[in-house]
């Protein structure tokens, strides 16, 4: 296999990785692969997957002592730096890592109130549980070096903190600093996941009921209060606090946590932060950026060389381990295959899997879960262990419970586990070297989720996970030349997404120059200017560039800027209370279960006889009807036609919240008089209340499309697709319920796809004169050949 310089296009990926990973589905049957794997595990040998050592000269010493590094500086050092302002020098501690717990009252909870399990105890007991968890915190590196911590964090407005994750920085740091401040304290996540469960671990440290001193909030759960002193929240819920008060006065310190992620909110609210800093508007105001990898000095320079503080982390040695020459077509296969010779020959300790996305982890188990029981019996019992964000907090905090003697976990997870979550027990990692990304594409004016090699940063942080309590092992499937040929670090999300959301809040906040605003990295004159347009032709923007009375209801929803446009435009057309549920279900991951084998066409055909409307119009009346349906049959019926039982109960809770945000964009719009406002909040009132019996199918289609206009394309003669902004040829992906459907004018599509070549998923059926009604002021121009 010969690999050349990584580039992230996933053509050269494709070509050089020579992987099939367009859908992570297309493994060999399953009975294939259990009589393969079974037969060469009893001969303790794996044919296909052989790993050799990344540098023999320069492989760590297993049983001790410190890992040899070679001048490339390509094998895992131990680098836990000592708590200094400066570089920091090797050192190795030996205290067990920062443990995240996960733990439900219900089994069949999907939504993140589940973490609320310390609701029900009494202060005594809460007192005793803070007693407990502090033996275990004193343990942690980061604990003996509180004092220095706190002096150095008083004595700058700007602190910039490097810790290895599992040192305790995300759940000590905050609480360190609560007797310091007369305000609150938020923490920034960038997933909400995270948020929930260091607020749990922190309020059962802290001794309290989480959601009192403790909590959190994440969007459509709040679980805080006015007497919350610590406040865990996603980056996107900071930045909607941003948008209601400029200068946040109720906070006295701001923890921008895991910044190494650089998300696009991240980034803009660094921007904020510096903008009130330079202001001198919030002198008291301390802000703290943490992350886990050796970025420090972008973060530093951006807020006018701000001091570093490094806190010592702990790293045992970790041997690398890279496939030999061999071609691994299928990485769902190699990574069965993996498992099963790690599992045969390697001593105790649990395996972390990294896999690109849910589909391939989803493979894996159920693959897993048929090979265990046929697996010799010398080797531990296979306990396979699925972990990523669609995952209810039930299902997650699986990975934290301890198994009987002679199993072993085997857990298989996105990105995630690279630093949000340190998982005990885990001794080898098996990395993929694949990541799923969101990546705009400017010439086609969408965004597709695409499967892309990770960057040398990241598979360092994976390789990492294998060394938090003892020596470990990580087994890369890949070539050490493919990772020498990796980039350094990850692009940041600001430059290879697009920016509809931070240019909307900027124009809402009156801030006009946006090429010379405080940008942590600046996205380029032609992103702007694809956000502007797009914000243009939402309606969000007039012709001055200005934004609209429809742009400042877009911000205050929790949603991205097309689907707020859709709800606002359902209010207008009287049909928003099934806009609503339609609206939750696309906003819960997973809703419709995936089906392969030969069940497939089967649950297809019976799921269709449930959305008799959607059949002739489209997925989202499809999805319509499957949530009255599960409204009034429930849960058997949810586990008969293969859809999320557990996702159908957050729809109802998204559909409430929603609900509350809609009646607060009338609440805050200062632009009409109380009179008014006092009308229109009856009038939605009204809608919420009135469910007419008979659908109005082309008002909701037309909602939908105003939201989103440019995902639309004009049928052709050979049943292919054109789009209607560039011109792209676009089919209609195999789950949609229109697949297969003749004489279709027109479609809509909420999501693109690109594996061998472009679907458009979420699909409805509309008509061409709709787009002229909808949007004249860019339909005009748009004309599409057929020829």
């Amino acid at each position: 296999m010969n690999h050349n310089q990584t580039n992230g296009s996933s053509q050269d990926v494709s070509k050089k990785r020579k992987r099939k990973r367009s859908k992570g589905s297309k493994v060999k049957n399953h009975e294939s692969i259990s009589q393969e794997v079974v037969q060469e595990s009893v001969h303790s040998q794996n044919k296909k997957i052989k790993f050799s050592d990344d540098n023999e000269a320069a492989t760590p010493d297993i049983l001790g002592g410190e890992p040899k590094i070679d001048n490339t500086n390509e094998t895992l050092e131990t680098k836990t730096p000592i708590l200094k302002e400066d570089k920091p020098e090797s050192k190795k501690t030996f205290e067990k890592p920062k443990v995240v717990r996960y733990v439900d009252d219900e089994d069949d909870s999907d939504s993140d109130d589940a973490n609320d399990f310390n609701f029900h105890r009494s202060s005594q007991q809460l007192s005793e549980r803070a007693r407990e968890l502090l033996k275990v915190r004193q343990n942690l590196p980061i604990y003996h070096h509180k004092e220095k911590i706190t002096q150095f964090v008083s004595k700058n407005q700007v602190t910039i903190i490097i810790g290895e994750t599992g040192s305790g920085k995300s759940t000590q740091i905050p609480q360190f600093l609560i007797p310091e401040n007369k305000k609150a304290i938020a923490v920034t996540q960038p997933r909400r996941v995270a948020a929930a469960s260091l607020a749990a671990r922190v309020s059962e440290e802290y001794g309290c009921k989480l959601g009192s001193e403790v909590g959190y909030q994440v969007r459509f759960t709040n679980k805080s209060n006015q007497r919350t002193k610590l406040k865990y929240l996603t980056d996107g819920m900071l930045l909607r606090e941003i948008m209601v008060d400029r200068e946040l006065k109720k906070y006295s310190t701001i923890i921008l946590d895991e910044a190494h992620e650089r998300t696009i909110l991240t980034d803009l609210i660094m921007g904020f932060l510096k903008s009130l800093i330079v202001s001198g508007n919030r002198k008291d105001l301390k802000v703290i950026v943490m992350s886990a990898t050796l970025n420090a000095e972008l973060f530093s320079h951006f807020f006018n060389n701000a001091p570093i503080l490094y806190v010592e982390g702990k790293m045992y040695p970790v041997t690398q381990m890279y496939v030999g020459d061999e071609s691994n077509e299928d990485i769902v296969d190699c990574v069965i295959r993996s498992i099963i010779k790690v599992n045969m020959t390697e001593p105790e300790g649990d395996v972390l899997c990294f896999l690109a996305g849910q589909e391939e982890i989803d493979n894996c188990v159920k693959t897993l879960e048929q090979l265990a029981p046929q697996l010799p019996r010398e080797a531990p019992l296979i306990v396979a262990l699925p972990l990523y964000a669609a995952l209810s907090p039930h299902q997650q905090s699986k990975i934290f419970e301890k198994l009987p003697k002679g199993r072993r976990k085997i857990i298989l997870a996105t990105n995630i586990a690279e630093t949000s979550i340190t998982v005990p027990g885990v001794k080898y990692v098996i990395d993929s070297g694949l990541r799923k990304v969101k990546i705009w594409k400017h010439d086609l004016g969408l965004s597709t989720l695409l499967t892309t090699p990770i960057s040398q940063a990241s598979a360092r942080q994976r390789a990492g996970r294998a060394g938090r309590e003892s020596a470990g092992k990580v087994f890369r499937l890949y070539q050490e030349s493919e990772y020498l040929n990796l980039p350094k670090q990850q692009e940041s999300e600001i430059k290879r997404n697009d920016i509809i959301l931070p240019i909307l809040t900027l124009k809402k906040l009156d801030i006009d120059d946006l090429l010379n605003w405080t940008w942590l990295e600046d996205p380029g004159q032609e992103s702007i200017l694809s956000a502007l347009n797009t914000l243009y032709t939402l309606g969000a923007l007039n012709d001055a560039g200005k934004i609209t009375s429809l742009g400042y209801k877009m911000s205050v929803l929790p949603l991205p800027p097309q689907l707020s446009v859709v709800l606002i435009s359902a209010t207008e057309l009287g049909c928003l209370a099934p806009v609503i549920d339609i609206v939750s279900c696309l906003s819960v991951d997973n809703l419709v279960l995936n089906v392969s084998g030969e069940s497939r066409d089967e649950i297809n055909f019976k799921r269709r006889s449930y959305c008799p409307k959607g059949n002739s119009n489209g997925d989202l009346i499809a999805l319509y009807e499957f949530y009255q349906t599960f409204q009034s049959l429930g849960k058997e019926w949810c586990q008969e036609m293969m859809f999320s039982y557990k996702g159908f109960k957050n729809v109802l809770k998204i559909r409430n919240q929603l609900k509350e945000y809609m009646l607060a964009t009338i609440k805050q719009d200062d632009s009409i008089s109380d009179n008014e406002k006092d009308k229109q909040l009856a009038s939605l009132r009204s809608q919420f209340e009135d469910r007419d019996d008979v659908l109005d199918i082309p008002a909701i289609l037309k909602s939908f499309l105003k939201g989103f206009i440019t995902n639309t394309a004009v049928g052709m003669p050979d049943r292919s697709f054109r789009t209607f902004n560039s011109g792209q040829l676009i089919s209609i992906h195999p789950s949609s319920v229109l697949f297969g459907k003749t004489n279709l004018d027109a479609i809509m599509y909420i999501e693109y796809v690109f594996t061998t070549k472009g679907y458009a998923r979420n699909c409805s059926a509309i008509e061409l004169s709709w787009l002229q009604e909808v949007a004249p002021h860019v339909i005009g121009g748009n004309k599409v050949s057929i020829n």
